[in-house]
């Protein structure tokens, strides 16, 4: 086999090998969207074509819950989280970055030290905490805890190394406070960078379950993570409207993630340089 066959033949197996890791990757969606179209007894049959009970599914989820309530109560807690995270973290990975401290960089390593603290330890202090603030079954217990996310400082932190300090003392000699250099001079050229921060902050709060599932004691207060919950461990789990309730929980993310796509890679890879 002459060199240039060969190197059409490995071609052809990389292309068919992707092509294979991409079915399978796709698999459960295709399954989720035909089971929503499917009734439940088709789902559990393993039925991969599109059904005609779309509507009757769409009917029984509306009867288990108010689905839109559900959906705007998530996206408010997931918008604000998300502006709220941002923000805080940004400033943060920014101070630790370009300000001059000596005790900054303890600080920064007792606080990158708090992802070693699994949640489940947290979860019994933040409880009280909440408590004693009258915050129990309150959009604002389900956002305030996780707001200074050490994995976006660190993020954050990373990126700022890579804009020019110099820009920064400039703006300084001309009068600009502190503020005005973040807002305008800093945050104009990193847009890829809090596009990526805005998309891992969205996708965490918005798959957010196990807290919620600890604060919020109302109906009228659920989000989808804890819908979906109540959906799957009912006595008789209606698959159909279960697979149409993960779709509908999915397409805010997916949403999110083709729209920002391309900042995202840009932020991540930046910040990894």
């Amino acid at each position: 086999m002459h060199n240039k066959e060969y190197r059409v033949f490995k071609k052809v197996l990389l292309h068919i090998a992707l092509l294979i890791v991409v079915l399978i990757s796709i698999f459960p969606f295709i399954w989720m969207l035909t089971g929503a179209t499917n009734k439940s007894v088709d789902v559990t049959g393993g039925v991969l074509r599109f059904g005609k009970s779309l509507g009757e599914n769409w009917t029984n989820l509306q009867s288990s819950a108010n689905v839109f309530l559900v959906f705007l109560n998530s996206m408010k807690i997931t918008l604000i989280y998300t502006f709220v995270s941002i923000l805080i973290c940004s400033m943060a990975g920014y101070g630790f970055e370009k300000y001059r401290s000596k005790g900054k960089n303890l600080v920064y390593s007792l606080f990158l030290f708090s992802m070693m603290i699994p949640f489940s330890a947290q979860m019994i202090p933040l409880f009280k905490m909440a408590s004693k603030a009258n915050m129990l079954d309150s959009h604002t217990a389900v956002i305030l805890p996780t707001l200074a996310m050490p994995f976006l400082v660190f993020f954050f932190r990373q990126s700022f190394q890579s804009y020019p300090t110099e820009l920064i003392e400039a703006a300084r000699i001309d009068g600009a406070n502190e503020f005005t250099i973040f807002f305008r001079l800093v945050m104009a050229p990193m847009k890829s960078t809090f596009a990526a921060g805005a998309i891992y902050a969205f996708m965490k709060q918005w798959n957010n379950y196990l807290w919620p599932l600890i604060v919020i004691q109302t109906n009228e207060k659920k989000t989808f993570t804890l819908l979906l919950s109540s959906l799957a461990s009912a006595y008789y789990v209606d698959y159909g409207q279960l697979m149409l309730a993960i779709v509908l929980a999915t397409i805010p993310i997916i949403i999110v993630f083709l729209t920002m796509q391309k900042q995202f890679v840009e932020g991540i890879v930046g910040s990894s340089k």
